[in-house]
């Protein structure tokens, strides 16, 4: 049985649809501070905060639980910078109540779901996992600790981990049974769908004298169905490998900010508003992935690969929710 903590949320409900469709049984632990109980359609739900370490023993007590998966990080940079104690208390403090239980209960596989945050300003692109890491705020800092904290316990302990370095996870659930939640992110395909579909009056591009080929910032997509085959390799790898390894996660090819909107337009037929501003601290011009790793180790092949298709997937999600 797979443990997912914050399985309500955007990644953790297509991971957990995922893991039943391919007959694992899994429980998803979730306060709802942001997961949606609507997406937490398979497995056992259980209502709760992962820093109740009353609640996490009695999860380990009463189900079979051979692996867990972390999803359950507070993940808004600004914030961040502003309420570092929030960030530290739950991402690093909550995650070691979490092991603290897991070692109790003899539990020794963990997927974390970790960030592109932890490499900082990028020294060089593509970005592979030897880039050397020098996190710019707080929550970028909290998922380096947690890869540290984890490799510390493999030499110890020898608790088995995989950290996955994500880019830019987009789009939905084919099916359009699981996607992220309109007006909860702060991620640019689902604003910009949110303008479109009139639930927000423009779209702001943060930046347009960037030292790229349009002057605006260049991101790796990664769809995020793909994000969850991932998790399903890596904890297959653990199960055969006793290790404690990180991978980045990303298509390995990046598109700008103007390029995503007219995508945005195309595919929805809207041509809506959008104005310049600011320049955001921290923002790096350029952030794209090299995941030769996972794909030679963990035989991870991402399937969507077109910035349209993607696209199409969050939209039809989009227009299913805002219909009701």
């Amino acid at each position: 049985m797979i443990l997912i903590v914050g399985g309500a949320g955007y990644i953790g409900s297509h991971i957990n649809k995922e893991l039943n469709k391919q007959g694992y049984e899994t429980v998803i632990l979730d306060d709802l501070s942001s997961g949606r109980k609507e997406l937490v359609q398979w497995g056992k739900f259980v209502e709760g905060n992962l820093g109740d370490e009353a609640l996490l023993e009695k999860i380990f007590s009463e189900n079979k639980i051979d692996t867990v998966m972390h999803f359950a990080a507070f993940k808004a940079v600004g914030e961040s910078v502003i309420e570092p104690e929030k960030y530290y208390l739950n991402n690093v403090g909550a995650t070691m109540h979490l092991l603290k239980i897991m070692r109790k209960h003899g539990v020794n596989k963990f997927i974390f779901s970790s960030s592109a945050a932890v490499f900082g300003i990028p020294e060089y692109t593509p970005i592979d996992e030897k880039h050397p890491k020098s996190p710019i705020n707080p929550y970028g800092r909290n998922k380096l600790m947690v890869e540290n904290i984890l490799e510390d316990y493999f030499q110890a302990y020898k608790l088995r981990s995989v950290c996955l370095r994500y880019f830019n996870a987009v789009g939905a659930d084919s099916e359009a049974d699981v996607g992220e939640w309109p007006g909860s992110s702060a991620n640019l395909v689902p604003i910009a769908l949110d303008v479109a579909i009139g639930r927000r009056d423009k779209l702001t591009i943060f930046g347009t004298d960037y030292p790229t080929p349009d002057g605006t910032c260049v991101r790796d997509y990664i769809h995020v169905t793909d994000l969850a085959s991932a998790h399903i390799k890596a904890m297959e790898y653990l199960n055969d490998h006793e290790i404690a390894d990180v991978f980045n996660l990303g298509n390995g090819q990046g598109f700008s900010v103007k390029e995503v909107v007219a995508m945005t337009k195309e595919v929805t037929g809207i041509d809506y508003l959008v104005v310049e501003g600011e320049k955001r601290a921290g923002d790096p011009p350029v952030l794209v992935a090299d995941s030769k790793k996972a794909r030679e180790i963990l035989n991870w092949n991402p399937t969507f690969n077109s910035l349209k298709v993607i696209v199409e997937t969050a939209w039809k999600w989009h227009q299913k929710v805002c219909a009701h």
